[in-house]
């Protein structure tokens, strides 16, 4: 169902003006789950879409109280906030918020909250699905079986997994579940970060710090991007990060597109800087269709779908579920941002 026919299912309800009005932003993550979704927040929530809320928002904008926020979605900012002088809480779906501008948000008293926790083992083995792929080529092997015939569209050898180099670009929750992953491949496990982890922590993982990404990037065979996006981490694999790693080396990214300067990946990617790249993230998303990546035979990219599956899904509803309705009663909720 599109989410066109439910906003104006939605908006001809009756008796809907009792009931805490949430803003809430198409998206085609949320278009997959979309009746989920509906199930859940409708009995307890008015919800107004974007395209509604522009076209009306002197009479919608006191009324709504909530919105939910979903990564990638820039629109929350100071002329939408102006518009909103009832707004109590941004509940983010998800456990990134730097698509968000905090300072601004809690400027205007608005609480913030999101998912931590709940995505990082599907995070993460999402991380070693596309590591995995990449370096055993499997997207072309599988054409190929379908395609009946031999291609030669492979252009790069597999490479072993077991007993290689990985590096680990963000050691937080989901970079050492990614770690404790590849300790079963017996991996030898670097990592960057901006601080140490506990001696503890480095043990249980067998991870080895580096305080240099330079000298990490030429050691590692696998590359894994776990960081947060901020203004120090933008484009903190650029052209320079690219020349210092193996020939051999692939880049794994389950952070946020923006991370990598995607010209230089490219570049490194068409060159032969790198073997190869396995993105479930990208800047924008989804990418254009003539952009260069899409045109590459050795890099894999999938839609930003870490935490696709069912049960995390349904995690997610429930807490953010939980969060958004706290937030409009003004209980505490389990997982307020603070800057």
């Amino acid at each position: 169902m599109h989410i066109q026919k439910i906003t104006l299912h939605c908006l001809s309800e009756g008796n809907m003006d009792n009931r805490p009005h949430l803003l809430l932003s198409p998206c085609p993550y949320l278009e997959l789950h979309l009746n989920t979704f509906l199930e859940k927040f409708q009995n307890h929530f008015y919800i107004v879409w974007l395209s509604e809320f522009i076209k009306n928002s002197k009479e919608l904008g006191e009324k709504i109280v909530a919105i939910l926020s979903f990564s990638q979605e820039t629109y929350i900012n100071k002329k939408i906030l102006d518009l909103l002088p009832n707004l109590k809480v941004i509940s983010v779906f998800g456990a990134g918020v730097d698509h968000l501008d905090l300072t601004l948000i809690q400027s205007y008293g608005v609480k913030i909250c999101n998912l931590p926790g709940i995505v990082t083992n599907p995070t993460a083995d999402m991380a070693m699905a596309l590591l995995l792929a990449s370096a055993r080529n499997i997207v072309s092997e599988v054409q190929q079986v379908k395609n009946s015939e031999p291609t030669n569209s492979v252009i790069t050898e597999p490479v072993e997994v077991t007993g290689s180099v990985m590096g680990i670009l963000g050691m937080g929750t989901i970079g050492l579940a990614v770690a404790k992953r590849a300790r079963g491949f017996d991996m030898t496990i670097l990592y960057h970060n901006r601080k140490r982890r506990p001696l503890e922590e480095e043990q249980e993982v067998g991870a080895t710090f580096c305080p240099y990404l330079l000298d990490m990037l030429a050691k590692v065979d696998f590359l894994v991007v776990c960081v947060d996006l901020n203004s120090s981490s933008t484009k903190m694999i650029a052209e320079q990060e690219f020349r210092a790693m193996k020939p051999s080396a692939t880049i794994v990214n389950i952070a946020r597109g923006l991370v990598i300067d995607q010209d230089a990946m490219v570049t490194a990617l068409s060159e032969g800087w790198i073997r190869a790249a396995a993105l479930d993230v990208t800047y924008p998303e989804p990418l254009p269709r003539d952009h260069p990546l899409l045109h590459l035979n050795n890099v894999i990219i999938t839609p930003h779908s870490g935490t696709d599956i069912k049960e995390t899904f349904q995690k997610m509803l429930d807490i953010s579920f939980a969060n958004t309705l706290a937030g409009v009663e003004d209980r505490p909720f389990p997982h307020p941002i603070k800057v």
